[in-house]
């Protein structure tokens, strides 16, 4: 057990829960530009720069597709860098955002939530990261401030891991957890350092013309003929797959240094004699727990699974927790749009489905642009969950706050409720 020097508690917002591990992390450069709800991070770190508290070349960039750009030119140099945004932020980067992982680099990003542009959405939802699930970034979604602090340092151990050289995003609920204010426990800055000592040396991939002693990687080369292309496309791949094994050793590393737990991958609550579950991500997880409990108690066998690791998707300790459960029902802030189901839901469909599993699974949609996810529509969720899992007829998906809009015999002026508007209408 690695011996630890002082710690301190400090009460911080997830954003400045996420600013002072950046700062614990000492990147060579920063660039961002300010976008809400995450601004109040990158402002904190211009503060920690200016003040001398930060030794990091901060960029004020003209927009975020700008500062993901620095962020590629300062990375394939071999500097440690970092950025943030959020929501239309995220969209506009999106060239270079896929560059960046298309040229392994091991740049970290912090994702506070928040809807896209598409529907011009102003307030916390989860649509903006689940659109980048295909860009080839490694994604960690957190569920309160500790979690974020303690993301941001296994990020950077894992983006530089020599099999892994990928970018991390570091994703948390905008406007909730962004701002809520609570206990954080921050170790000290020698701490940090011994636990990031095993990447400080690592050679990360350059593409800088004239590197003295070689070319550029040939893997950053013109990509012709196509295999090579390809070639480069399985290789990522595969360090994504890599990543799924790093992480796992790198927490127990992290509770050794800092003497706490870090999930990787998947978080089970009261799932081992469970025979219903519900899945979710973030911090409505928190609120989940809750009413799990009272379930509990009433004598229900439900259980939770919160998903940490968006991608690469675990798709074994999905499977092993989910194995053998009589029903699964998925609670989601976005929309697969052309499915009419969420992203996870439908990611879990492929699991099981590998698994060799038929379990039925109902899609939960609640929370999208700052709407509440309450007790009251994770109960709902419960309890149309365990009904699934008697067997008895329920629908493939509800929008709890919308139960007038959601099916195919909608009567526009409200005058008849649908059978799935009657199902939740009956739970109240």
């Amino acid at each position: 057990m690695t011996t630890q020097t002082d710690s301190k508690i400090m009460i911080l917002t997830g954003n400045h829960a996420a600013s002072n591990a950046v700062k614990l992390c000492k990147p060579d450069v920063i660039a961002a530009y300010p976008v809400t709800p995450q601004t109040q991070l990158v402002e904190e770190l211009n503060r920690f720069r200016a003040e001398g508290e930060i030794d990091a070349e901060f960029v004020d960039v003209e927009s975020e597709n700008s500062a993901m750009a620095v962020c590629i030119g300062a990375s394939n140099a071999g500097a440690r860098v970092f950025t943030a945004t959020s929501s239309f932020g995220l969209v506009y980067m999106y060239d270079v955002f896929t560059r960046a992982s298309g040229h392994r680099l091991p740049v970290v990003m912090v994702n506070a939530n928040r809807e896209p542009p598409i529907m011009g959405g102003l307030a916390r939802g989860r649509q903006d990261m689940l659109m980048m699930r295909d860009t080839g970034w490694i994604q960690l979604e957190c569920q309160n401030c500790q979690e974020i602090f303690d993301t941001i340092l296994v990020a950077y151990r894992l983006a530089e891991d020599p099999d892994v050289l990928l970018p991390v995003m570091v994703s948390y609920d905008g406007w909730y957890i962004s701002f809520l204010l609570e206990r954080v426990e921050v170790p000290s800055q020698e701490d940090v350092d011994k636990f990031l000592s095993p990447v400080a040396g690592v050679e990360r991939l350059r593409i800088i013309p004239g590197y003295p002693g070689e070319a550029p990687n040939p893997e950053h080369a013109a990509l012709k003929p196509p295999e090579n292309f390809m070639e480069v496309r399985l290789k990522h791949g595969l360090a994504m797959e890599k990543a799924k094994e790093v992480i796992d050793k790198v927490a127990v590393e992290f509770e050794e240094a800092f003497g706490r737990e870090f999930i990787t991958k998947i978080e089970e609550y009261k799932t081992e004699d469970a025979e219903a579950v519900l899945v979710a991500m973030g911090g409505e997880a928190m609120t989940a727990k809750a009413v799990i409990d009272k379930k509990r108690e009433e004598g229900e066998k439900i259980g939770l699974v919160r998903l940490r690791m968006y991608r690469p998707c675990p798709e074994k300790e999905l499977a092993a927790a989910l194995k053998g459960k009589k029903a699964i029902g998925v609670l989601e802030q976005g929309v697969a749009h052309g499915w009419n189901r969420g992203q996870i839901l439908m990611d879990l469909k492929a699991v099981m489905y590998n698994a060799g599993e038929t379990i039925p699974m109902v899609n939960f949609f609640d929370g999208m642009n700052g709407g509440d996810i309450t007790v009251d529509h994770i109960e709902q969720a419960v309890d149309i969950t365990l009904d699934a899992a008697a067997g008895k007829m329920v629908e493939d998906y509800y929008w709890l706050a919308l139960p007038w809009l959601c099916n195919d015999n909608y009567v526009s002026d409200g005058s008849e409720l649908s059978k799935r508007s009657r199902m939740i209408v009956d739970k109240k």
